[in-house]
């Protein structure tokens, strides 16, 4: 009798780091029941593949080519609702956390994470289950108290995701310049943000806004 082949579940992977594209795809095709059908390193790229290949789950980072993760896992949510979006990103900040669900992510986990928990988030996801690691978790719980006893919006309630992106990357030293080449915009979109930011935040100057930036990355990292 010949063996029988089980059938494999078709999984993306969405990354502009080569290196972590390649480890994944070691990880999971060392998987009975998983493979990986293809990859891509932009949105654009990722969106027309995803039409083509049609897969389960797509692993997704928030960081890509010129473009943005959060943009994407909203095209897949729209587009292709049969797709489970998880996020494996270098961000542990929980408010990234927040945001990738509520654009439509089933998963979201950190690329420090050890490869066994990637599997496991990968096959919880597929079941139709949501998943957070431990770590994202409780940062989320103890942003979600604190707000509770705070009647002031946080600036992450206060700014659209390509608002934060824009004061994330300020807040880490980036020039305008720099952003408008990593998030594949123009250097005027990206004015345009500073100053919605600055109204938004009640900030006066450049100089303000740049001091505000550095003092919430910072925050946020600790807070993680």
């Amino acid at each position: 009798m010949p063996e029988k082949h089980l059938r494999k579940t078709n999984v993306f992977l969405v990354d502009d780091h080569p290196l972590v594209r390649e480890w994944l795809t070691n990880l999971i095709n060392q998987q009975s029941d998983l493979a990986v059908c293809g990859e891509a390193e932009s949105r654009p790229d990722a969106l027309q593949r995803i039409a083509a290949v049609k897969p389960q789950v797509a692993v997704v980072d928030i960081a890509l080519k010129g473009s943005s993760g959060l943009e994407l896992i909203k095209d897949i949510a729209q587009m292709h609702p049969e797709t489970a979006v998880l996020v494996l990103s270098m961000h542990d900040e929980s408010h990234y956390a927040e945001r990738a669900l509520r654009a439509g992510a089933k998963g979201y986990m950190m690329k420090r994470d050890t490869t066994k928990n990637v599997i496991v988030a990968i096959r919880s996801v597929l079941e139709g289950k949501i998943y957070i690691s431990e770590a994202i978790a409780t940062a989320m719980a103890a942003r979600f108290v604190g707000t509770r006893r705070e009647t002031a919006l946080t600036i992450d309630e206060q700014l659209s995701d390509r608002e934060l992106e824009v004061f994330q990357m300020l807040g880490q030293g980036r020039g305008t310049r720099q952003i408008s080449e990593s998030m594949g915009i123009s250097l005027k979109t990206v004015q345009a943000y500073c100053a919605r930011i600055k109204e938004k935040l009640g900030l006066n100057s450049a100089t303000e806004l740049l001091r505000e930036a550095v003092r919430w990355h910072e925050n946020s990292r600790r807070d993680a």
